[in-house]
């Protein structure tokens, strides 16, 4: 090799060296280089699977309990009181009376948004009532009946939403109801309206209105029923929108068997929609042996609906 190639490689050489210290020192430049560039985009934080379902979806409801108002606040209670005063026709009204009275007047309807109105089931405080449509308060205002019994129900399908704060219902926080459906009745009428089987003799229906009436309160004082729950929804609508379950019951009295339990299960056929089985299983007195007769209902949405009527039920 020549002097000359000798230089020109050792010039090659040391520029390599060059190049190659310089790129390990650029990244100590990096930051003060960045400190005024713009800073590179970052993805919206994504919320939990549990955020998204609390987010979008809430427990239908569909309770069977009683309504009755609240005052929200102090000021409240002493506009009301101030506007019964004024009220005319009250005297020799009771108290409730005299409530229902004031309610029920047009001119008062400002007093109706002010109340907080409370569903009580079993005696428990369980929710309190919003109307999502603001002509519904006309349901409220019907619902506070002016001579109360214990017999009294109330029926609410709708959306359960969030706690309520501490101020909305003077201190009381259950879950808020925001309600499609409201309506009213008592016990003994209900009873009375359910109708009586073709081959139910006529002497014979004061023993079918006394085996309706056992089978409705059994129902409706299952432990926990709040109806929130696919299981409770299911039985709160059959009990009231389902007469077969009635008429099945006093049929099996007649045959000398008991109502032994009520179950729900989900339904086999629950693939793209919620099937619930509603089982009823009576057993007879004098033998012990079950007997099973069951109905199909979708919970699928607010609105629950038969799916399948009431035929015998074999277990698989």
């Amino acid at each position: 090799m020549t002097a000359q190639e000798r230089e020109s490689a050792e010039q090659h050489e040391r520029e390599v060296i060059e190049q190659t210290e310089g790129a390990a020192q650029q990244p100590a430049r990096w930051p003060a280089e960045q400190a005024n560039a713009p800073a590179p985009p970052t993805s919206p934080v994504q919320p939990t699977p549990a955020e998204v379902e609390g987010a979008t979806s809430r427990p239908y409801v569909y309770a069977i309990g009683t309504v009755e108002p609240r005052f929200p606040t102090l000021a409240a209670e002493k506009e009301f009181a101030q506007t019964t005063g004024r009220a005319e026709g009250t005297a020799g009204l009771t108290d409730r009376e005299a409530t229902h009275s004031v309610l029920s007047d047009r001119a008062n309807r400002y007093l109706v948004r002010q109340l907080c109105f409370v569903m009580t089931i079993q005696g428990l405080e369980t929710y309190i009532l919003q109307p999502r449509d603001p002509a519904d308060f006309e349901l409220l205002v019907e619902a506070v009946r002016p001579a109360p019994r214990p017999t009294d129900v109330d029926v609410v399908v709708g959306l359960q939403g969030p706690i309520a704060p501490p101020e909305m219902c003077n201190g009381l926080m259950v879950p808020i109801v925001v309600f499609d459906q409201l309506y009213s009745f008592d016990v003994d009428s209900f009873i009375e309206g359910i109708p009586r089987p073709e081959d139910t003799p006529e002497d014979q229906e004061e023993r079918f209105r006394s085996a309706s009436e056992e089978l409705y309160y059994r129902i409706v004082q299952l432990a926990d029923n709040a109806g929130a729950t696919d299981e409770h929804r299911a039985l709160n609508y059959l009990t009231v929108r389902y007469d077969r379950i009635y008429a099945q019951t006093a049929e099996m009295y007649e045959r000398n068997a008991s109502l032994n339990r009520v179950e729900v299960r989900p339904s086999r056929l629950s693939v793209t929609r919620k099937i619930v089985d509603v089982i009823f299983t009576y057993t007879y007195r004098q033998t012990d042996v079950d007997e099973k007769y069951f109905v199909r209902v979708d919970v699928s949405e607010e609105f629950p609906f038969l799916f399948t009527k009431m035929s015998p039920y074999y277990d698989r």
